[in-house]
């Protein structure tokens, strides 16, 4: 049964904001959490992405800020890119509130962060975890009046390594606060997780682990390493899509794959961490406006992004991880238009696709019309190779016994240095 927002307990300013945005009713995420989260409860959520979580939590978070000075809410989120959207989102509703809504993120100068959090200072902020720790050593923003914590994308914090990020950001919040957990999937460190931070939460949860993908054209082709650039062009020729979303494993190989795509006459541009965040809102601009049909992402594209109007996603490299392609090809097939997914399968494939095609209730159909001959010309840097006894994966350059290195790890990035012995330059990489 659906319902609307004004069935929901929100201020006529709220629902204001909402109808001049064309939205009146509530995705099941938003029915369930958006009552709970106004009667002051903690909620844990669960739904995939592009279920409408970011207003679940919005909204409530809007209408319980008294509007005085202080960080009043917090959202902590994995991306810059999730923390620009979600940012976007809470400023779009916030316009006649007098509310002060701003991200912070790692890849912007700190400095423009500090004299936004200065002037006037923000009652809610939208952080990645990293950057708001360097923040809080600072002494640049202070969380003891936050009254509203949500922890958006948990899982995907999780796999990034930030988990241990985000137990200390809550300890530093000094008062009583309400907390909203939301995620896509729930493994059992974000179970633990909210057991010991959270008081007698409500469960929302409208999506199981058992993902439904019946909307999802979804082929795949069986073929070598080297077969892979010339299918790929064949493929983006015979489809001709409005836009087309390609993922790689990693950064490197987006950014080359990108280039090579270019050289053969495709309109791509790529998405990846070794990009500034001035590259990346232009790449993601060029891509939602239409300009740029191709965009070649690694999974940080994959979550999190409301990306509107995906024909295509295409698996340059399939993901190991089954719910990584679920997340992958739900980028298309939204708001009841049809999308199509491939899925470039070689040897080295082989365990994951089977998990993939046990978890989906659709048969992927092979596709053999599109295998392209063998690209001698292009040479994409090699996939990374996985470590034994884990799940991880190397991405590091391989160094010659005469080499030696020096691992740099921060919050946003990983770099290698290596200095040849023999006195050769030093080389950075950027993991």
């Amino acid at each position: 049964m659906s319902v609307k927002f004004d069935e929901l307990g929100l201020e006529s300013g709220l629902l204001d904001s909402l109808r001049g945005a064309g939205f009146s009713q509530a995705f099941p995420i938003q029915a369930r959490a958006i009552p709970v989260l106004l009667a002051g409860r903690d909620v844990i959520g669960q739904a995939h992405t592009g279920a409408g979580k970011t207003l679940a939590f919005a909204l409530p978070m809007l209408q319980r800020i008294d509007r005085s000075d202080g960080v009043q809410g917090l959202v902590v989120v994995p991306t810059r890119e999730l923390a620009l959207q979600v940012a976007k989102e809470f400023q779009k509703l916030a316009r006649s509130m007098r509310v002060n809504v701003i991200p912070l993120y790692g890849g912007e100068g700190i400095n423009n962060q500090i004299r936004n959090l200065e002037d006037g200072g923000p009652q809610i902020v939208i952080a990645t975890p990293g950057r708001l720790l360097d923040h809080l050593e600072r002494r640049t923003i202070s969380l003891n009046r936050v009254g509203f914590l949500v922890l958006d994308e948990a899982d995907r914090m999780l796999d990034m390594g930030f988990i241990e990020d985000v137990e200390d950001i809550i300890r530093a919040i000094t008062g009583r606060h309400q907390t909203a957990l939301f995620s896509a999937t729930m493994p059992d460190e974000i179970v633990e997780l909210a057991q010991k931070h959270m008081k007698n939460p409500e469960t929302v949860f409208v999506d199981s682990d058992e993902i439904s993908v019946d909307t999802v054209d979804q082929r795949y082709v069986w073929l070598r390493e080297e077969e892979k650039f010339s299918t790929l062009c064949n493929i983006l020729k015979v489809e001709n899509g409005e836009k087309m979303l390609i993922f790689c494993d990693t950064r490197i190989r987006a950014g080359r794959l990108a280039m090579e795509l270019r050289s053969a006459g495709f309109g791509a541009t790529s998405l990846h961490g070794d990009l500034s965040q001035k590259q990346r809102n232009i790449a993601m601009g060029s891509f939602r406006r239409g300009d740029t049909p191709i965009l070649v992402a690694t999974d940080v594209a994959a979550r999190g992004l409301d990306i509107f109007g995906v024909s295509h996603v295409l698996n340059y490299d399939l993901p190991h991880e089954a719910l990584v392609y679920f997340h992958r090809i739900g980028r298309t097939a939204r708001a009841g238009k049809p999308g199509t997914a491939f899925s470039l399968v070689t040897s080295y494939d082989e365990d994951g696709f089977e998990r993939i095609r046990g978890m989906t209730s659709m048969n992927i159909k092979e596709e053999k019309n599109v295998l392209g001959p063998v690209s001698h010309n292009v040479r994409l840097p090699p996939r990374p190779r996985k470590l034994s006894g884990g799940r991880e994966w190397d991405n590091r350059p391989r160094m010659r016994p005469e080499q030696r290195g020096r691992w740099n790890h921060d919050r946003e990035r990983t770099t290698v240095t290596i200095k040849s012995r023999s006195g050769m330059p030093t080389i950075q990489y950027g993991l």
